[in-house]
């Protein structure tokens, strides 16, 4: 009964929303204007898309723990209200690579690169070109295989080289030359994005004029000197935690992303042009910033005293949930005493025609229903629930940790991912009425000084929007810089789960395509359709298990 008059009191607070409206009206004009301060500071070209780990997140961290400060939180960081981890941006050729020919050092990048998949050595020998000899290098011309292939539409010639690289290697070469001779573009490059598993050997590219000037001769001998030194390229994000300390038993978690796309160069932009520009984000996610730190200040300044607060405006959301995923696993709290956790991702565009409000996460505990009301005629909002806990939002890092989550969203739009998203297309008064509906929620649930009960929910994709006709069931770890997919997470009653994976298991292969990350485990689902059956080789530990699956 209890709950049932709570419940009545919360449906009462929110029908008469319209109707305080006018007794909070200097309230509300003071939240519009620092909302507009907020997205507006964070959502100017000066910060350049505020990228993880560039100068732009910097200032707007900097901005963000400011205001924190100034609310009067306290810094919970590992560095004050700053919590550093590190971004895996793939791999990078160091500058110790180096290749001599005849006693001419080549100059890197323009004479010849490493390809992603080479091994680190050093070596100094005198090859013969025609000759394949244990313990020298080869080299390899692709001018006839590429003449072969001219017309194969499905020949992949990196993949040609991958292979070569295993066969020679296996027969005793020491490193594996490749150079083109035909006219016949290979496209071949450094791909700092490919994870597929280091050589035991090096393997370089030497490009045309170089490569005809040395090589022309087939019957000569080429003394090679070279060192190929590659390795990992990272860059440093940084969670800025601010806390209000009750000294109460639980806490509430508030969370909302800061970063953005940059000028879209980690491939995530909607723009299609190739246009170098900048990606404001207003909506996604300086909006919810804004709100979070709005909402920090209407909780230090109200009197609930029977629950902590944590605010945690995350970077690296945009390239996988980086940060809520690292804090999540390196928390500055102790997550048993965390009650629920609220995000806010792009809260910045309610239509004023639908008036629609999308409420992730519903169905993460039974309570929501008590306070997520779908039915009441006279709230500012249509709500739209979604039961899952998971998403492509940083909601999705708690749930995995059997942590109650919301999660608030006003909806796509033609702005979103694209450079179009400025400050100016953001609805303020829309954004104002959202801060003051979860704040009233928080207060409900302060009233009702509970623990929430957790319950698991369906998964659903986070990521990628490319759509398959078939699916395994399994949530990406974006943030596994090793060769393979990482399950972070496996859907009850679909194909992987079926064939046995579990959570941590690492995929890497699927039918007869070597799965070095998510993107070839994206591109191997796509061979696959509905009711086809196939072996899936997957590591768990140190084992290396294989598994019939089917979609």
């Amino acid at each position: 009964m209890a709950a049932l008059r709570l419940s009545i009191i919360f449906i009462l607070s929110i029908s008469v929303f319209s109707v305080n409206a006018q007794k909070l009206k200097k309230a509300d004009k003071v939240i519009i204007a620092n909302l507009q301060k907020h997205i507006g500071y964070l959502a100017d070209d000066k910060l350049e898309g505020r990228r993880a780990g560039t100068n732009g997140e910097a200032l707007a961290m900097t901005y963000i723990s400011n205001q924190f400060s100034e609310i009067g939180l306290l810094p919970k960081g590992e560095k004050g209200f700053f919590q550093p981890f590190d971004i895996n941006d793939g791999k990078q050729v160091n500058e110790a690579t180096s290749l001599f020919i005849k006693g001419k050092e080549l100059k890197l990048n323009e004479d010849f690169f490493p390809l992603a998949y080479s091994g680190n050595a050093e070596l100094d020998a005198e090859p013969a070109l025609a000759l394949q000899e244990a313990d020298m290098p080869w080299f390899l011309n692709l001018k006839d295989v590429l003449e072969e292939n001219k017309d194969n539409p499905h020949f992949d010639v990196d993949d040609f080289v991958k292979t070569k690289v295993a066969q020679v290697q296996k027969k005793g070469a020491s490193a594996l030359i490749v150079y083109n001779t035909s006219g016949i573009e290979d496209k071949l490059q450094f791909n700092a994005k490919d994870r597929t598993e280091a050589a035991k050997i090096p393997v370089v590219y030497v490009t045309k004029e170089p490569a005809k000037k040395y090589f022309s001769d087939v019957s000569a001998t080429v003394p090679v000197k070279m060192k190929t030194d590659i390795g990992e390229k990272k860059r440093t994000g940084n969670n800025v935690i601010g806390y209000i300390n009750n000294n109460a038993a639980s806490t509430v978690i508030l969370g909302a992303h800061f970063d953005h796309l940059g000028y879209g160069e980690d491939g995530n932009s909607m723009l299609r042009t190739g246009e170098k520009l900048i990606h404001n984000g207003a909506d996604d996610n300086a909006s919810g910033t804004a709100a979070l730190i709005e909402l920090a200040r209407l909780l230090k300044i109200s009197k609930i005293r029977n629950t902590n607060f944590l605010f945690i405006a995350f970077s690296g959301e945009e390239l996988g949930l980086y940060g809520s995923k690292y804090f999540a696993d390196n928390p500055s709290i102790d997550l048993k005493s965390v009650n629920y956790m609220i995000n806010m991702d792009m809260v910045g565009r309610l239509n004023d025609s639908t008036h629609v409000l999308t409420v992730g996460g519903y169905g993460t505990s039974p309570e929501w229903a008590k306070y997520i009301r779908t039915d009441n005629k006279k709230s500012p909002f249509v709500i739209k629930v979604d039961s899952s806990g998971t998403g492509p939002s940083d909601h999705t890092s708690f749930y995995r940790k059997d942590i109650p989550v919301l999660f608030f969203f006003t909806g796509l739009h033609s702005d979103y991912h694209r450079p179009s998203d400025d400050a100016d297309r953001i609805n303020y008064n829309g954004e104002l009425q959202i801060v003051n509906y979860i704040n009233t929620i928080i207060t409900a649930l302060n009233k009702q000084n509970q623990k929430l009960a957790f319950t698991k929910t369906r998964e659903t994709q986070t990521g990628t929007s490319t759509r398959f006709s078939v699916t395994m069931g399994i949530m990406p770890d974006y943030t596994y810089p090793g060769t393979g997919l990482r399950c972070d997470g496996i859907s009850e009653g679909r194909p992987a789960q079926k064939a046995g994976l579990k959570t941590g298991d690492i995929i890497i292969q699927l039918g007869e395509y070597a799965v070095s990350s998510v993107e070839t485990y994206m591109q191997a689902l796509g061979k696959f359709k509905k009711g086809d059956k196939t072996k899936v080789k997957y590591k768990r530990g140190n084992e290396t298990v294989e598994a019939e699956v089917q979609f």
